[in-house]
Parts: C-alpha cells; structure tokens; sequence
C-alpha cells in the first residue's frame, strides 16, 4: 500500500492548487504594485490596489504602470535653476565625488573630475559612464549619493545589438531635468525638499543666532 501514495499526494495537492487558483481569481487580490496611477500609453486606470483574477496587457499597446520605487538603470539629476546651488556647475549636482562608483557592487560605473585651469579638481565631472549592460539596477549608487545627484530610472525599454557601444551610457545621456526626477518619483521628491527647506530654516536660525549675539 506504501507504494504510489506519494504520487496519490501530490496529484492531491496539485488538485488543490488548481481548485484554488479558480476560486481566488474571482476574489479581490493585492496588487503587487499598489494604487499607481495610469499615464499616457498605459492602462486608463493604472494598477488597482486590488485586482481580481488575471490582467493582461496588451503589450506594447497597453503597459502597466510601474511603482515609484521601481528602479532600472541610474541617471543624473540636472538643475535647471539658474540661481541654484549648482548653476556654477551648469546645474549638475554631481560633484564627481565618487561615492556612488566604490558603493557599486559590479563596479559599473566610472568618472573622471573636472580640474580648472590651475589644475585643481573641481565638483564637478567632465566624464560619469555607466556600463548598462553589467549594471544589476541595485540602487546602490543613489542610496549612497550625500548630493540626491543621482536617482533610478523608470525607463526598462532598452535593447541593443551589442554591448560595447550603445550600452555604456555618458554624461550627456545620463542627464536629466529635476522635473524629470519629480514626475516619477513625487515622494521621493517631496521628502528632498521638506528635508532641504528643514536645512536652509536651519541655517537662518543659526545665522540669526550668530548675528544676535554679536550684537549683544
């Protein structure tokens, strides 16, 4: 009798599986990316918090739409103000620090400083490379930046015939607008600026302070 009882058992739980798989499709389910709202070229009402059964979409008509925290390939932030902090810099934050390539795991990132006419290094780079085609989209580089220079894309349509051209990104490809940043990462965004007007309040109380006490 021993015999074949573990077949009878897994085709019972196969059975089982198979049952519930129908009976909790027509139940609301969780959604794996959350409330995230539909754009142009997605799905009109974007991803539910709940779904029921199983949504296909027609691809590449249809795409769903990606969390906040979803992360592809790195990109650098461009400030376009022109009295911000790093308009010296022609916006870039990047101070070619490089923090962010000794946190990268495959070591797929490269930069080279700027120097003036001196010959000093200046905050800035002249060369930033990502090697896409080696880059594991870790988020490693962004978590680690002290400058919030350099942020996680949303773009994952990328495909090439070959991996030593078009896959190694330069300075010019990488960069992009502040608006950019804050249209697909609007918490993200939020929490830099509540963090960085919490600084700059900082600061003019400490001024105000200095200035007290001189006067005093």
């Amino acid at each position: 009798m021993a015999y074949g009882q573990g077949v009878l058992r897994g085709m019972a739980y196969t059975m089982r599986h198979f049952v519930e798989s129908f009976a909790l499709g027509r139940k609301p389910q969780p959604s794996a990316a959350g409330d995230v709202a539909g754009s142009a070229g997605s799905l009109k009402k974007g991803m539910p918090l709940r779904t029921g059964g199983v949504i296909t979409a027609q691809y590449p008509d249809e795409k769903l739409p990606v969390p906040e925290r979803f992360r592809y390939l790195p990109f650098l932030v461009l400030d376009e103000d022109a009295e911000g902090e790093r308009a010296a810099f022609d916006g870039i934050r990047c101070t070619a620090c490089g923090i962010c390539a000794r946190a990268c795991p495959p070591q797929c990132i490269w930069i080279v400083q700027a120097r003036g006419p001196d010959g000093r290094a200046r905050p800035v780079p002249i060369s930033f490379h990502v090697d896409a085609s080696i880059c594991m989209s870790c988020g490693l580089c962004a978590e680690f930046c002290p400058f919030d220079a350099i942020k996680m894309d949303h773009d994952y349509e990328l495909s090439g015939y070959e991996r030593r051209a078009s896959w190694v990104y330069g300075l010019g490809e990488l960069l992009k607008p502040v608006a950019y940043h804050a249209a697909i990462h609007p918490a993200d965004y939020a929490r830099e600026n509540a963090a960085r007007r919490a600084k700059q309040d900082a600061l003019r109380q400490r001024q105000a302070a200095a200035a007290g006490d001189k006067g005093a």
